[in-house]
């Protein structure tokens, strides 16, 4: 029983972990002192199905002074034609169109920082299309900010899933950033590597983008999130992922196929590296796969007891379908199969796609 041994210690690395991210991760309240001021940026391509719903929400937000920006970026859908109605009867949204994209730069890198330049806000607030953010949140965020003097900001939305293949892959996000990594993207470790965002929800103090450069220091990146997040902490700005659940609302992607472009989209710069991957395999088969073949055994039995409580554990405080929870063994050999299949793609010289381009994922520029 030597291996089931093994699984169990390497279950008890993410309990050790959660439990200390789910008690210390942030719940931010309040509203910013006056003369703030928050730009809610939205990089907008074809999505016209969101976009109302988006804009909705974003003019809904109280506590504070807000513009929203949306830079419709070569959309061939009705997504301009909707921003400017919104625009011509309410003088907080602009729309603006996204220049060609130059060379080196991804899409939605280059839609970001075209919308900091016009920008006329103490803080940033980065979201998708597809995010409706709560009334309080861009307040609460900013007020955040001001108070622990942090620079960044970023949340993982609480996650609309519809069907299964949302559910056997969405819910990962999740999982690995509350139960994999130490301190949980918190503020109390400065260390760029440690560091976490979610592109999803990104709030930034203007002064600190500016003086990092912002997305124009990492135009080449897919994952611009983390990217972003690590270069506040190498110039000495403290960033924290604080618990989004409460501040927004986003269903990230509409079946199986979309998730499975999506995530193989960002892979390369997150766990499909021909070092880390390897690593990465033990460690999340180890403890949420391996003990299944080693059933009967008490070992493996109290392993899976203990991933299937955490898991629920994680479910329940970010607000996520239950019916998920039951899927996590899936899950797990879901993400694995992703991060294995974006790195053979990119050994082979494929590029990653997504929304009509094609990238080749770099470490940024």
């Amino acid at each position: 029983m030597e291996f089931a041994h093994i699984a169990l210690a390497l279950a008890l690395m993410p309990v050790i972990f959660g439990i200390i991210n789910l008690r210390n991760m942030a719940r931010v309240t309040g509203t910013p002192g006056a003369g703030t001021k928050v730009s809610i940026l939205i990089p907008a391509r074809n999505e016209q199905a969101n976009i109302a719903t988006c804009l909705d929400a974003a003019l809904a937000s109280t506590g504070c002074e807000v513009e929203v920006v949306v830079m419709d970026d070569g959309s061939t859908d009705r997504t301009a034609e909707i921003v400017r109605a919104y625009a011509a009867r309410d003088g907080r949204v602009r729309l603006v169109a996204a220049p060609s994209l130059p060379p080196g730069w991804t899409g939605k890198v280059h839609a970001c920082a075209r919308l900091a330049e016009a920008a006329t806000g103490t803080h940033f607030l980065f979201i998708d299309a597809d995010v409706r953010l709560a009334p309080h949140a861009a307040a609460a965020m900013a007020a955040h900010a001001a108070e622990k003097n942090i620079a960044l900001i970023s949340g993982v939305p609480r996650q609309e899933m519809r069907t299964i293949g949302e559910g056997l892959t969405v819910p990962f996000i999740n999982f690995l950033l509350i139960c994999y990594l130490p301190f949980g993207g918190r503020a109390i470790q400065r260390k760029p590597s440690l560091a976490a965002a979610c592109g999803q929800l990104i709030l930034v103090e203007r002064r600190a983008y500016e003086g990092t450069g912002g997305h124009t220091t990492i135009k080449g990146v897919l994952h611009d999130a983390i990217a972003l997040a690590r270069l506040f902490r190498e110039r000495g700005h403290d960033t924290e992922i604080v618990d989004g659940a409460p501040l927004a609302v986003c269903r990230m992607y509409d079946g199986f196929a979309h998730a499975w472009g999506g995530f193989i989209k960002n892979a390369r710069e997150g766990m499909a590296t021909p070092i880390g991957l390897p690593i990465w395999t033990v460690l999340l088969a180890g403890a949420h796969l391996w003990p299944w073949a080693l059933l009967p055994g008490w070992e493996a039995a109290i392993t899976v007891l203990l991933m299937f409580a955490l898991r629920a554990a994680v479910t329940i405080r970010t607000g996520e379908p239950w019916w998920t929870v039951p899927l996590h063994p899936l899950t797990v050999l879901v993400a694995l199969a992703i991060q294995w299949t974006a790195l053979v793609r990119s050994a082979l010289g494929l590029k990653a796609g997504w929304k009509g381009r094609a990238y080749t994922a770099t470490k940024g520029a």
